[in-house]
């Protein structure tokens, strides 16, 4: 096979991965839902998160039976400014989005939302959620945990998720400002990315049973499955680096994700049964929503967090370094590189697209990587 070129355009792209979700039963608005979610980290430059991930984290999880293509969408408690769903493990980027329009709707109304889920999947970006709160002129935040990956302080067992304590705010600016990133210092979909293209994995994120480094991305991914390896939390191995903050904030969201809805937890997320068969993950997700307007005013918010960002990046400058970035901004430039062209897709990727459009006789489609 020969590769002409790497890059899908939006379109396309989008249109394939709706009628694959659809062929694989999910109903076409939450299969648009889905996408947008799906394609947004492309669209960021978050490729650990976007199409790399289409075919394992959702399609072999649909196949394999331990993730509902049709979602019910639960309210199980509810008061004017909070809920609790329940998403019957159904596509998280589905529960995650009325979740945090709930909690949105919520704002508005009363200043202030706050939705808990349990039962969910994998949600995709929590930069998303968070930016739908922005869009609409409010605060984000959200949350979620994930299956044991991270070894809390002093110890080899991988014990939390990665779970992102992820905040969006309203600027003045063109683009707001949002912090998504994990509580580990490198992420599993980043060894994943990692593994497809055959690069190692930084030495000190990873550690192993015998609490010495571990870089073989596709030996480290078995490893994390069987126990025998664990991410490091942020600030890394130990407390010399302060370690400990990273596995602090990952217990936090930890709690939050698992305690106000009852939902389950730590080694129960693992989508391991107990005779080794795959099971659903039961994950937990919290969206939070804030109405500056309920404060000061959605502009006095605007104005003074843009200036904040503003004076940041204007700071001296370390030597061999003519700019400083703020959350939020990188993303929105790799977006402006790629709108107008479309998502660049490595050859490992590729050939899952040809594989699934094949297998699902979606001959409509032809890919500009194909000869």
């Amino acid at each position: 096979m020969g590769y002409k070129t790497n890059i899908v355009d939006w379109p396309t792209i989008t249109n394939f991965v709706v009628d694959v979700f659809k062929a694989y039963g999910v109903p076409e608005e939450d299969a648009g839902i889905c996408a947008d979610v799906l394609l947004e980290a492309d669209r960021r430059g978050i490729e650990s998160h976007g199409v790399n991930r289409f075919k394992p984290i959702y399609l072999d999880r649909i196949k394999a039976g331990i993730q509902n293509p049709v979602t019910t969408f639960e309210v199980v408690k509810e008061t004017p400014t909070t809920a609790v769903v329940d998403g019957h493990d159904g596509m998280g980027q589905v529960i995650s989005y009325h979740s945090m329009n709930l909690a949105i709707n919520k704002a508005k109304k009363y200043g202030m939302g706050m939705v808990a889920v349990r039962n969910s999947t994998h949600y995709g970006i929590a930069g998303y959620y968070v930016t739908m709160a922005t869009q609409a002129g409010l605060i984000g935040i959200t949350g979620t945990n994930a299956r044991p990956s991270i070894a809390p302080t002093f110890g080899v067992e991988n014990m939390l998720g990665t779970n992102p304590l992820t905040f969006g705010f309203p600027t003045d600016e063109e683009f707001p400002f949002v912090l998504d990133c994990a509580t580990s210092i490198v992420q599993r979909g980043r060894i994943e990315y990692y593994a497809r293209i055959g690069k190692p994995t930084p030495a000190g994120t990873v550690i192993g049973r015998d609490g010495k480094p571990k870089t073989d991305s596709a030996q480290i991914l078995k490893d994390l499955v069987s126990g025998d390896a664990a991410l490091a939390p942020l600030g890394g191995i130990g407390e010399e680096l302060a370690g400990y903050k990273g596995y602090g904030y990952a217990t936090v969201v930890e709690i939050l994700s698992a305690a106000l809805q009852q939902g389950s937890f730590l080694h129960a997320l693992s989508g391991i049964g107990p005779n080794g068969e795959l099971v659903p993950y039961h994950l937990g997700h919290f969206f939070i929503a804030i109405d500056p307007e309920a404060f000061m005013g959605l502009d006095a918010f605007k104005k003074t967090c843009g200036n904040i960002l503003r004076e940041l990046r204007k700071s001296a400058k370390a030597p061999g370094h003519d700019r400083i970035y703020t959350a939020g901004e990188k993303e929105y430039l790799v977006w402006l590189e790629r709108k107008n062209s479309g998502v660049p897709i490595n050859e490992s990727v590729q050939k899952e697209l040809i594989k699934i459009r094949d297998e699902l006789c979606l001959s409509q489609y032809r890919f500009p990587f194909e000869d």
